[in-house]
């Protein structure tokens, strides 16, 4: 025990010169940008565990060009943006009061998360029936491939919202628009499909030819009276296409935070998982893992950084603020570490039907205890005093 106890001392040594070096070292006289610096601490100097030339995990929505439009604006990620995040893309939208996200599809999947205020949907199934609901702050909705949909802002504020997309390469300049798609067939046509005389179309012809996409319309009346109105011989749709996960019991809870999960298991319409996560300041999203699928997150509220171990000896860390998306490879291990006063609010975002990750503290664990504590060389007592069943979010 002594040579073990001499050892530890001269390793404590090493790291305290390490450090004083590191501190010396790390000073940056020249010109820099002091707002990325004041926003990024640990990405401006990194901690002395950071290694080798690990790809960028960081973007946010703050620095993405905004599309204005009478009614709203728009702002989105994508694999242009975002190269690390192949199989995810998001949106950011809001809406005033009436403001309309113009009736339309997508060939991806599109999952949704009331960031603020209120907003009415509207859909029609794969069996052609109408879905018509009012959704608010803290509800998912989650629309398949296909399905036809609007959003409308309502009284008093209009909405804001996130949009998560099953494909990097999504582009909402690149989706299936009502009068986009009728301006461009020729009028002779679609009056013979409706029906009606080629003059009643005049005023749709009058459309940009990109479509509406975003416009100011006045407030919809009551919501029973929509969905009176669209029900017909079919009725209303059976499929929930909305999840209200602003009432939702957590699914972990510590004195250091909780997390809600939401997949297919209880909300069964969606393809993509997600975690919404809550770090009390101080605490930590525990090291951990997710095997099934990449991780791509959006941060609402407080501060906090976040490690990625890419294998090979490369780690990199990165500070995270409202607005940010981040992005972790499958199976690559991280930790979320709240860094600010208040609560840090983030969720996380997976392209599969179910949420699965793996706990560093449950995996030791549940190892020979000689095995772990040969790897860690640490004693039986530190091993034993590691939680067994994984916390989620840990104490500070």
């Amino acid at each position: 025990m002594a040579g073990l106890a001499l050892s530890r001392a001269q390793a404590q040594d090493i790291e305290k010169v390490s450090q004083a070096q590191h501190d010396k070292s790390m000073t940056d006289p020249g010109p820099e940008n002091k707002g990325l610096s004041d926003i990024s601490p640990n990405g401006f100097v990194p901690p002395p565990t950071d290694h080798g030339e690990a790809p960028e995990f960081w973007n946010s929505f703050s620095i993405a060009h905004r599309r204005i439009q009478p009614g709203g604006w728009t702002r989105q990620v994508t694999v242009e943006d975002f190269p690390i995040s192949k199989d995810i893309a998001g949106v950011n939208m809001r809406l005033t009061a009436g403001g309309i996200r113009e009736l339309h599809w997508h060939e991806a999947a599109e999952w949704a998360l009331m960031l603020s205020g209120k907003a009415r949907l509207t859909a029609l199934d794969y069996e052609q029936r109408a879905y018509v609901k009012d959704v608010v702050q803290g509800d998912l909705w989650f629309f398949p491939p296909g399905v036809p949909h609007s959003i409308q802002g309502l009284e008093p504020d209009g909405c804001e919202f996130l949009l998560v997309f099953d494909n990097g390469n999504f582009s909402e300049g690149n989706t299936t628009l009502l009068t986009d798609w009728l301006r461009h067939v020729p009028r002779e046509v679609l009056a013979k499909n409706w029906g009606v005389p080629d003059q009643a179309l005049n005023d749709l012809y009058t459309v940009p030819a990109e479509g509406l996409f975003i416009f100011q319309k006045g407030v919809p009346g009551p919501l029973a009276d929509d969905q009176h109105a669209v029900a017909g011989d079919k009725g209303l749709t059976p499929v929930a296409f909305d999840f209200p996960m602003h009432s939702m019991d957590p699914t972990f809870k510590t004195k250091s935070g909780e997390v809600r999960i939401v997949d297919s298991r209880n909300f069964p319409v969606t393809t993509i998982s997600m975690a919404h996560v809550i770090v009390k300041p101080g605490g930590l999203r525990e090291l951990h893992w997710h095997p099934n699928a990449n991780e791509w997150q959006y941060y609402l509220e407080g501060t906090g950084r976040m490690t990625v171990f890419f294998t090979a000896a490369k780690a990199r860390t990165m500070d995270f603020n409202p607005g940010d998306v981040g992005y972790v490879p499958q199976t690559f291990g991280h930790y979320i570490e709240n860094t600010g006063d208040k609560d840090l609010i983030f969720i996380e975002m997976f392209k599969d039907v179910r949420y699965h990750d793996l706990s560093l503290s449950t995996w030791v664990t549940h190892a020979p205890e000689q095995l772990i504590t040969d790897h860690l060389r640490i004693t039986p007592e530190t091993l034993h005093a590691i939680p067994r069943g994984g916390s989620t979010v840990v104490p500070s």
